[in-house]
């Protein structure tokens, strides 16, 4: 009979137990005992969910303090040799210091790198690879926590991340040129692991290899063979995962390996499950991910069941039903949402629904079973939501559809081009050489949010509250002006996340109440529902830019999320192209854009963070995407005059490879994350000759470090040795909501000194040069 199982569970709890038990430990506030015992409940919670469902084997080892890449470094003894921690002795301490960086004198080290995990919004660790890398016996973490299934009796599935995935997805430095050549010491700890979880009675361990979904060099794709080789001799029966996309150009390779069974992402790639079953091995599993791990629709069980159906007749038992990835992407339990839209939620599921429709599926495939009446009543209920969604009509909006229509080519192009806007903005603006700003948000303190809480539930008048986010507002103002900057930002109390605020506002957006998921580390974000054309009802950013511009005579920049990122961190519609949606949002946007440029706002910034990160796997897919992202974000930024100067921001992104794209969203300035690289992504852009201005940062927000003003300094220095004064703006990586305010003034008191010193060296230089 079919087995059903899923490839990992959100770790942060139903009501993000995670994220306050950590933040309670770094605040010195909780024991490393509290902080350990938060772990064993979630971790027991997800096991019951699990059992609960009726899953056949009960994953393990999908529990991460911080992040899953990680966690495997310090499995293996591979965290970055600067942290100075022994593998064998890891504490939680080490293991956050490297996440987070160290601030003690004497011994500060910067965070290591964050990068987008594929393409999707939650963000890793970038492992560190030199030729002082040594891997060695790490933490006993995921040994404990097998060990916690197996004492209730639990048919046991270890997760572990590859070898080859995470080495692929490090960085080389200190003059280290092949990640590959550190591959045998890396599977003599793998070898160690595998045999330790074997002598434990783990019978089944899921190996990640995700990389296969990408465009693999030869090397890395040839390196396949010999590592299962090596591993599968000491290791339990091996269930290779892949996820994300299409890998059927490694079916071969894959039916080929050592390993007891390959997982396939069916929601992402449908046709390469009947490609692989077809010649599939008589002695393979093949596990079928036809419940979508990254979205929170609920699954066409009919349609799901018909491709398992034809799948069963070829592989009979050897046929597992599974999540298409982790769940980790989606929220905990649609049960939390008992204030949602009812309609809407009609139409979702999930992680803990996610586990029943997995366990149904597997059931509906026996005859037997799937006459039996609750089986037939929930397939019943399901095509029912279904056929509900698809004829509702809060789906489409005849007044969105004529906007797209009439939608031409002069609609996505700005009058003038850059030149000519830039000397137009430089002739009100009036700014110093290099320029300091913000990238949009300040601290969300406590005050704060107790005060958006309660006034969300009533129990603040509309009045209080008003003049609760104004204090706030002229707090910010005061602070920035105390500190020096020269473009100012209104500080965002009132915004609780960078798309939901937004998506609040918005018709055709539904928000949740709990439908939390991780973003990095302890950074939880509810991302809003999608569910139908996207229409600006009235402005939403307005009051609160306008207000503070009048509060000083520097300019303010009106603050907004770009199509592409509301698109991207969002769960977004899967009944019609994403393409679509991107257009329907930038024309709520460019409407958002007027009102402020009317309202005196002449600086506005469009922040895009995610446009790298919804690039396809595939480089040959990248074109298609990358012209209609583009677009979208012209088409909400071209409808203003040329003296209105248009920003956007972008982090946690590696640039090169789509420098004409990014140059193409002529945005008059661009800030990007560089602190954590040293500058290293500037490289790309001087390459590039990047025609427009641009921001890279000077301080990593992700930390609680302060950087000291001669830090500051070296990093402009830098910054100048590849972008020419006249172009280079000084800003911190991105925006400082989770930040305090301590840190805050230290951090730009230092920042603006920074901008200011080597302004003046510069101002001694061209002196000279006159001179001379």
């Amino acid at each position: 009979m079919a087995q059903a199982h899923v490839l990992g569970l959100p770790r942060i709890g139903a009501q993000r137990e995670l994220k306050f038990a950590v933040e309670a430990f770094w605040r010195g506030e909780m024991t490393v005992q509290a902080l350990q015992d938060t772990g064993r409940r979630i971790r027991a919670a997800n096991r019951l969910a699990q059992r609960e469902a009726g899953l056949d084997w009960i994953t393990v080892g999908d529990f991460h303090w911080y992040d899953q890449v990680l966690s495997t470094l310090a499995l293996v003894g591979g965290l970055p040799e600067r942290f100075g921690a022994a593998p064998a002795a890891l504490t939680l301490a080490d293991y956050f210091a490297a996440a987070r960086g160290t601030a003690q004198q004497g011994a500060r080290q910067s965070a290591m790198e964050m990068t987008k995990w594929f393409d999707t919004n939650y963000h890793y660790l970038v492992p560190e690879y030199s030729p002082q890398t040594r891997f060695g016996r790490g933490t006993e973490w995921l040994f404990d926590e097998v060990a916690e299934a197996l004492a209730e009796g639990e048919n046991v599935k270890a997760v572990l991340l590859g070898p080859l995935s995470l080495l692929y997805l490090g960085k080389e430095k200190g003059g280290l040129t092949d990640r590959l050549s550190l591959l045998p010491e890396l599977l003599t700890q793998y070898e160690r692991v595998l045999a330790r979880l074997k002598t434990q009675g783990v019978t089944w361990v899921q190996i990640d290899e995700p990389i296969l979904a990408l465009d693999l060099p030869g090397l890395w794709r040839d390196a396949f063979a010999p590592v299962y080789r090596r591993l599968a001799p000491v290791a339990p029966s091996l269930l290779l995962a892949t996820y994300f996309g299409d890998v059927s150009e490694h079916a071969a390779l894959l039916a080929a390996l050592p390993v007891a069974g390959v997982h396939l992402d069916g929601v992402r790639a449908p046709k390469q499950l009947e490609t692989f079953a077809a010649q599939w091995p008589k002695d393979k599993v093949l596990s079928a991910g036809v419940v979508d791990g990254r979205n929170v629709w609920r699954c066409d069980l009919t349609r799901a069941r018909a491709l398992l159906m034809s799948l069963a007749e070829t592989l009979g038992d050897r046929l597992w039903v599974a999540s298409s990835c982790s769940l980790m992407h989606c929220p905990v339990d649609l049960a939390s949402e008992t204030r949602a839209d009812k309609e809407v939620r009609t139409w979702l599921a999930f992680a803990v629904q996610k586990l029943g429709e997995v366990a149904l599926l597997r059931r509906s495939l026996d005859t037997a079973e799937f006459a039996r009446a609750d089986v037939r009543a929930a397939f019943v209920a399901d095509a029912t939501a279904q056929a509900a969604r698809r004829t509702s009509p809060r789906i489409h909006n005849s007044v969105v559809q004529k906007r797209l229509a009439a939608l031409t080519e002069a609609d996505a192009r700005r009058a003038s081009d850059y030149p000519a806007r830039a000397r137009a903005q430089r002739a009100w603006l009036k700014l110093p050489a290099l320029p300091t700003t913000t990238i949009g948000s300040f601290p969300q303190t406590a005050a704060i949010r107790a005060a958006r809480a309660d006034f969300k539930r009533r129990a603040m008048s509309h009045l209080d509250y008003l003049e609760t986010m104004r204090a706030q507002i002229r707090l910010a103002i005061e602070k920035q002006e105390a500190y020096g900057l020269d473009v100012l930002v209104h500080g965002e109390a009132e915004r609780n996340d960078m798309v939901e605020y937004f998506g609040d506002l918005l018709w055709g957006f539904m928000i949740t109440e709990h439908g939390w998921v991780q973003s990095y580390g302890s950074r939880c974000v509810k991302p809003p529902v999608i569910y139908g054309d996207v229409y600006l009802p009235e402005p939403m950013t307005v009051t609160w830019s306008a207000y503070a511009q009048q509060l000083t005579d520097k300019p303010v920049k009106g603050m907004l999320t770009g199509p592409v990122t509301m698109l991207q961190w969002s769960f977004a519609r899967d009944d019609q192209p994403r393409e679509l949606t991107a257009l329907q949002i930038a024309l709520a946007l460019r409407e958002e854009v007027a009102a402020l440029e009317k309202a005196g706002v002449r600086v506005i910034q469009i922040d895009e963070p995610a446009l790298r990160e919804g690039l396809p796997l595939r480089k040959g897919e990248w074109p298609s995407y990358l012209e209609w992202a583009v677009r979208a974000f012209r088409v909400c930024s071209s409808g203003v005059a040329d003296d209105t100067q248009i920003h956007t921001h972008m982090c946690y992104s590696e640039f090169h490879d789509i420098l004409p794209s990014i140059a193409a969203l002529d945005a008059d300035v661009i800030s990007i994350e560089t602190t954590r690289s040293d500058m290293e992504l500037l490289g790309a852009f001087e390459a590039f000759e990047y025609p427009n201005e641009i921001g890279p940062g000077v301080y990593d927000i992700h930390s609680p470090r302060v950087p000291s003003q001669a830090e500051m300094e070296r990093l402009i220095e830098a910054a100048l040795a590849r972008i020419p004064a006249e172009r280079l703006w000084i800003n911190p990586d991105c925006g400082l909501k989770t930040r305090d305010w301590a840190q805050v003034d230290g951090a730009l008191t230092h920042m603006v000194a920074a901008a200011k010193a080597v302004r003046q060296r510069l101002a001694v230089a061209a002196m000279r040069v006159q001179a001379a």
